[in-house]
This record gives C-alpha cells, structure tokens and sequence, in this order.
C-alpha cells in the first residue's frame, strides 16, 4: 500500500483559525498564528490539517457564511498569510485542506445582495424563494437547525427565502446549472493556490425538493440529535425533502471530475441525513467524494455495542468508498467530556485516540484531543454561538467545545496578548501544552507516541476490520492486510477486565513500548481501565475457527 493516495488512512488534525493563536492581539486566532505553531503540528504525526472557514465573512456563524469564497477575512490575515500557510506546510511534510461551504452564502454575498432585489435580475434564481402560502405563512414546514421556520421573508421580492441554518444564510439553488458553476469555479480557485483537499460542510444540502414538499412529523421516541439539541424541534421532522436529494449525486460527480484534473487531492463530505451511513456509503460510490464522515459517533452513546454496530453498519454498505471517523469536532461537546462525563482522565484520553485512530478508515482529530481537553462551561454573559444563545438553558451551544488552545499556564493560556473572543477556563491551563511537554507521561507525549507507531502498522492504516464478539465494556476487532492481522482490544471502561482470547498462542504482542496497557499470559489477557492493547496473529491462524469464539471478558478483582 506504499502507493496508496495521502489521504487513505491519514490522519487529519481539525484547526478551528479563530481559536488556535492570535498573533495580533485583537483576541482572535489568524493565519500567522497557524503558521507560527504549524511545527508543533507537525510533530504530532498526523499527516494533514484540516483548516476552517477564513474567507471573508460577517461571522454570524463564525465564518460558515460566506461572503466572498475567494478571499481571506481580515480578522484572519490576508491571501498572501494563505499562501506562506500552504508553503510551509508543505515544507513540513503536511497536506492542507480548507472549509468549502457550498449549500449557502451570507446575506452579505454580492449573489444574494443581487438576488433579493427583484425576481428578474441575472441571479433571481441564484436562491431558492417561493411565494407565501394564501394566509401569509411559509410555503411549508421545513425547519432550521437553529430553531424555527426555515423560511424567511424578503419584502424586497414578496417572498420568502429558505435558510437550513441561520436566517443570515441563504440557500444557494443548486437546481440552477449557473449555481453550480459558480460553486465549482469557487472550489477551483483554491485548488489552483495548491490546497491538497476540501473538506465540504453540509454537503447534502445543496439541494432541495423542487415540488417544496412538507417533511412529514417524526415520532417523539425517534427524535434523536445527531450534532443538535434533542430537544430542538428540528428532530420533530423526517428531513425527506430539505436536503439528500437525488439530483446532489450528479453534482458530486461534476465535482468529482473537477478534482481529478488535480494530482493526489481528496474531497471530504460532511453528511448529516436520516440515514447518514447509507449516504455516506452512496456519496462515496463510484467517482464521486473520496470520502465521508458524518456525526455517528459524535453523539453521546459510549458503548462497544454502539461504536461495533455503527462501523458494521457502514461496512456493510460502504463497499467501495472510504470512510473518515471523529469523535469530536467544533460542533459538538468534546468527547472527554461527552463520553467520560465525571470519570474524563487521562487515560481515557489516551484510550479513546487509540481507538478511533485503529478504525478502518482517515480520522479527523480536533484540536486539544491531544491534550485531553474538556468541554469548556461558558457563562451565558460569556455566549457567542447564536445557536446555544437561541436554545439557553437546555442547550448551551458549541462555545465549550471552541475555547483558545492553552499553550501555556500564563495569561489567556498563551492564546493571545488581548482579551481572547472565549474565555479560557482555569482547567485547561493545567493541559497547556507547555505543561504536557514537561511531562513524559502527559496525553500529548502519549498522543505523539501512538501517532508515530501508528505509522509502521500497515494493517491499521488501511487493512480491512472485522470484529469479535464481545461483552461490555470491552471493543474488539482485527485489521488485516497482505496475509498480516493485527488483533486491537479496547477496555472501555475503568475497571480493568480479564479477557480470554479464542487459541492460545495465536496472537504476540506487538512493540508498543508505552502504549502497552495489557499483559498476556498464554491466552489470557489483562487490560487495565481504559486500556488498549495490539497483538499480532500468527499467519497460520484458522480465522474462522478464531472468530467463531467469542472473547470471554470479566471484570478483573
């Protein structure tokens, strides 16, 4: 596999610019910053950055509405910081990926400024409008994510416009073949700057039903939040008609061809549908995205059970794309917190990138996941994200999760000279990244340390997985390739666990040095809470016979 593509199995590491490093104190993180700590970056192992949205912008959702795709905000920097970014990360051996957010603009746009003011100009069909229902109401029910109608008035034109998020980002008309263009030419733009990859937010949005259907309600029992607040009464409706529509596969494939006049750059979806697998799996078909990642394990179910069905599930679909996991993301509350709640450790921490990292698949990493971050509790006084300010006390928004890096135990955590845009909380200091390189034991020296051996394990970069039969709390699964399979064990919880493996001398440790959490005694194992352990089955190995057996797992006294 020596000549598979750079992005199959790799690692990507998740910057969110406003919060990474602020050179010039205005408490906003900007491009200088990423570049002054792209070394640090680099040391971690993970062979790419994904950066997000630094285009220009009104930042009413932080960068996500974007006024004009071809330029850099100023908070942020200037093209010229973009392309010293680029260069250096190249010189560092790290591919670069950018935020594409095609399904809307900002109402700031020139298209839409344009757009709302009469339904005859040159880009009156740029967004999607529709006249009011006979009492005035919107023409149907869809919903925003970010609380109530999806439709919003424009006096200008006596209609209404769609908006799937904030009522600040309008709905692009992908039905339009001018749309598309335009959106194509956007995405060419930054692959012609030398960008390795985009990263497309919300891609199955681009398109709407043409017939304007309504989503029809969805039962109280399956309102469950993928990404959003359960109790928003976005999870009331089936999404049938406001996004994952058929005419987007052809889109993609347009977009497909377009990236193939690049060498060696990958297009990643960001899907989130009533059945994300199944898009995933069919937005990865054939030459359309090179890959999919969707909100499956970023939601609060932390079981063997869960992660084992979820990637079964895709497997069993996805048989000719390639998946990417996350587990945390600027969108949802970190996972120390959101899968540890009151035992978040350490060692969880070192367990949990152990683990999604071992997946069949590329990973997106966010960052302070290296230094087991947890979410961050922001004082409502404190609140920037219009949506946990919309949806406060129940839902307090992304905020928690998108607090400055802490680079140091000093002022503002060495984030920045000025007051930063979040406060940064007192725990995070003590994970400064200072502080964990002082310490050979910290989560970051074990989050480089995993990274690096990751790299000489060919079987878990890009070997297929199957999984074994096991009881909670412990995962189990195996990564094969070219006659080699390696046996991956996961305690997810804190109590260690005696576990018999199905053969005795089947399977030899691998050398893990410090990452070895387990010890094995013939066909025993015991694995420490929250311990992983790698092994490495003998080539003669039946299997069959081995897969047969179910893991026989006990809490250890």
């Amino acid at each position: 596999m020596s000549d598979a593509p750079w992005w199959r199995g790799a690692v990507i590491y998740q910057i969110y610019p406003r919060s990474f490093l602020d050179t010039n104190g205005d408490g906003v993180g900007d491009l200088p910053g990423i570049i002054e700590r792209l070394d640090y970056v680099a040391s971690l192992g993970v062979e790419a950055i994904w950066i997000a949205p630094f285009f220009k912008s009104p930042m009413a959702d932080f960068g996500y509405d974007i006024a004009d795709y071809r330029d850099v905000d100023p908070l942020f920097g200037t093209l010229a910081d973009f392309d010293r970014l680029l260069a250096k990360a190249h010189c560092l051996g790290l591919k670069l990926m950018i935020d594409q957010v095609l399904s809307h603009t900002s109402i700031e746009h020139a298209w839409f400024r344009e757009s709302r003011q009469s339904r005859d100009n040159p880009r009156a069909d740029w967004y999607v409008w529709a006249g009011a229902r006979d009492d005035g109401s919107p023409p149907n029910n869809w919903l925003s994510l970010f609380g109530g109608s999806a439709w919003q008035w424009e006096p200008r034109r006596g209609q209404y416009y769609l908006h799937n998020f904030l009522a600040s980002q309008p709905d692009l008309n992908f039905h339009n073949p001018q749309v598309r263009a335009a959106a194509l030419d956007s995405v060419r733009f930054w692959l012609d700057r030398g960008v390795d990859g985009v990263r497309l937010d919300a891609i199955n949005f681009c398109f709407h039903d043409r017939q304007l259907r309504d989503n029809p309600a969805k039962p109280k029992e399956q309102r469950v939040g993928r990404g959003f607040s359960p109790d928003n009464p976005y999870a009331f409706q089936y999404h049938y008609y406001n996004n994952t529509q058929p005419e987007n596969l052809a889109f993609l494939g347009e977009l497909r061809v377009l990236m193939d006049g690049y060498p060696d750059v990958a297009a990643l979806g960001e899907i989130s549908s009533e059945d994300s697998l199944a898009t995933m799996a069919e937005y990865t078909r054939g030459r359309r995205l090179h890959m999919g990642y969707s909100f499956e394990l970023l939601t609060d179910d932390f079981s063997a059970a869960y992660i084992r069905g979820t990637v079964q599930r895709l497997e069993a679909q996805m048989t000719e794309g390639w998946p990417c996991w996350a587990i945390s993301n600027h969108d949802v509350e970190r996972v120390l917190t959101r899968w540890g709640r009151e035992l978040s450790s350490a060692p969880l921490a070192r367990l949990l990138t152990a683990m999604v990292c071992s997946l069949r698949g590329s990973v997106c990493v966010y960052q302070g996941e290296e230094l087991g971050l947890t979410e961050a509790e922001v004082p409502y006084e404190s609140l920037q994200d219009p949506y946990g300010i919309a949806f406060w006390p129940q839902f307090k928004g992304r905020d928690g999760c998108r607090t400055p890096m802490p680079w140091n135990d000093g002022a503002h955590a060495g984030f920045s000279h000025g007051t930063p845009w979040l406060p940064v909380p007192q725990e995070h200091r003590a994970l400064a990244v200072a502080q964990q390189e002082a310490d050979p034991d910290s989560v970051l020296h074990g989050f480089r340390t995993f990274m690096h051996w990751r790299k000489s394990q060919p079987a878990l970069r890009w070997g297929d997985i199957r999984f074994l039969d096991t009881a909670e709390p412990v995962l189990a699964f195996t990564r094969s390739l070219a006659g080699e399979t390696v046996l991956a064990v996961f305690n997810l919880g804190e109590q260690a666990q005696d576990i018999t493996l199905p053969l005795d001398g089947a399977v030899q440790p691998l050398d893990q040095h410090a990452l070895a959490q387990g010890s094995l005694a013939g066909n025993r194992l015991q694995l420490l809470g929250y311990g992983a352990w790698f092994g490495k089955l003998d080539a003669a190995t039946d299997l069959k016979t081995y897969f047969a057996r179910p893991l026989e797992c006990v809490a250890a006294s």
